[in-house]
């Protein structure tokens, strides 16, 4: 009795074991975010005018989403959206911020806070533009590792339109909370992609054996546009192209750290940008096939090419047609990782039924709300069938520049316009008259997003 009695002791023990070896292990994030990256820039959404190999391997591993929307197509207030899950109107992030604006309150947690409250290590590389005081910078907003800038790489004084305002202040490169090239210059611009790139490949070989999130926000190709020497001329097409394909190598050396880490199985990957391109830079802006582009909220400004990749989870080599949003990632992250929400209030969803493809799955959202500064514009059915746009004004292009100078811009006005975005995504043609019922529905969504976030009450 006393031997059957040791026998069950150890094999209950084993038991025991087995199941703490094959419990769940959280799962690392990485996001991939760059700044004014057109939709059809890369292979898996474009016509192919360049070759990203190391972005359409990760399409291969993934699932291409081709529509992926931003709340606003301006750098700080679509950077703050994703970070706290939170419409611009909620945070009162609008617009690009300039040097020492205070950005994103700290009464919205970020990312970062709510998952290293979670026990994960985590990291911000690139750039922040999500505040710069000394209580808003990235490292004092729950990265344990940063480096980058604060702010976009063209406030600085070699600004080809206004060195004087913005050389006022040094454009700084922090590392850890210490400010390590207090000027950035020319030659300091041209490492930068590969500055993040070794800083999040290190995090990943340093952090494999514990949850991380990795934050890895570009500069580029937000103009002024520079690459490393590696990349310059690489691509025979352009400054533009070759700062893309020094990107799509960023990609791949990511890629490539969590494979040789083991931990890529674990790892759900996501690769987007944070607006459309900055067209009136001509030559160095990107391309989209979609209406008008960044700083307006017609889907040439708020729609982003976007890559996931979790194997196992997130189906490989796919392409899907349904509707997410920045402002969802948060709450969809914390809901995979088991985590608790922030204690302050959001707008995002849960939509991991609808990454990974589930049959028959709905998007949780009535509608999605769009804006342009504080200016808000119009909204889009959660299922991105139909998108409304309230009277506005809107700049539209009327002349590119070259060569890293600016064209120029008119201004146009749009009324009330109902689309169908299923049959005519690229909004030419207002079918208002032709669907009264839903074009009230939407109208009344977009008053009741109004009263909320914009009037004082």
């Amino acid at each position: 009795m006393r031997s059957l009695f040791i026998l069950l002791l150890l094999s209950g023990l084993g038991f025991v074991s087995c199941n703490q070896e094959t419990r769940p292990v959280k799962p690392n994030v990485v996001i991939i975010f760059m700044d004014d990256s057109g939709w059809a820039d890369f292979e898996p959404f474009g016509e192919k005018v360049l070759e990203t190999p190391n972005v359409s391997q990760l399409a291969a591993e993934g699932t291409a989403f081709h529509n992926f929307y931003v709340p606003q197509a301006i750098c700080s207030a679509s950077r703050s959206a994703l970070m706290s899950g939170s419409y611009p109107g909620r945070t009162k992030v609008f617009g690009a911020h300039g040097p020492n604006a205070w950005g994103l309150d700290t009464t919205f947690a970020t990312m970062g806070e709510v998952f290293g409250a979670a026990g994960y290590a985590t990291a911000a590389f690139g750039k922040w533009h999500c505040g710069d005081a000394p209580e808003t910078r990235s490292y004092a907003r729950g990265f344990d590792e940063t480096c980058g800038l604060m702010y976009s790489n063209d406030m600085w004084r070699h600004h080809p339109e206004n060195p004087e305002y913005w050389g006022q202040w040094p454009l700084q490169y922090w590392e850890n909370g210490t400010v390590t090239i207090p000027d950035v210059d020319r030659s300091d611009q041209k490492h930068l992609t590969k500055w993040y790139t070794e800083h999040a490949v290190d995090f990943i070989n340093k952090n494999r054996d514990q949850p991380f999130l990795l934050y890895v926000p570009h500069s580029m190709p937000h103009v002024p546009l520079f690459c490393s020497e590696a990349f310059e001329g690489k691509s025979g097409k352009g400054l533009y192209s070759d700062v893309m394909l020094e990107i799509d190598w960023s990609v791949g050396q990511i890629n490539q750290a969590l494979k040789e880490n083991g931990i890529d199985q674990n790892t759900i990957v996501i690769f987007t940008s944070d607006n459309g391109p900055w067209v009136s830079y001509g030559n160095h802006a990107g391309e989209t096939p979609f209406r008008e582009a960044k700083g307006t909220s017609f889907d040439g400004g708020v729609r982003s090419a976007c890559i996931m990749k979790l194997p196992g989870q997130i189906k490989e080599g796919t392409v899907s047609s349904r509707t997410l949003g920045t402002v969802d990632l948060l709450p969809t992250l914390c809901h995979l990782a088991n985590i608790p929400l922030p204690e302050n209030e959001i707008d995002g969803e849960n939509v991991w039924d609808l990454i990974t493809g589930v049959d028959g799955a709905d998007n949780p959202h009535d509608y999605y709300a769009f804006s342009n500064g504080n200016n808000f514009e119009g909204v889009m059915s959660g299922d991105g069938r139909w998108k409304l746009h309230l009277p506005h004004a809107y700049r539209t292009l009327e002349k590119a520049g070259m060569d890293g100078l600016a064209g120029k811009y008119g201004q146009a006005q749009i009324d009330t316009a109902l689309f169908d975005m299923e049959n005519d995504p690229y909004e030419t043609t207002n079918v208002l008259q032709e669907y009264p019922d839903i074009a009230t529905g939407l109208i009344e969504l977009a008053e009741n997003h109004i009263s909320k976030f914009y009037e004082i009450n």
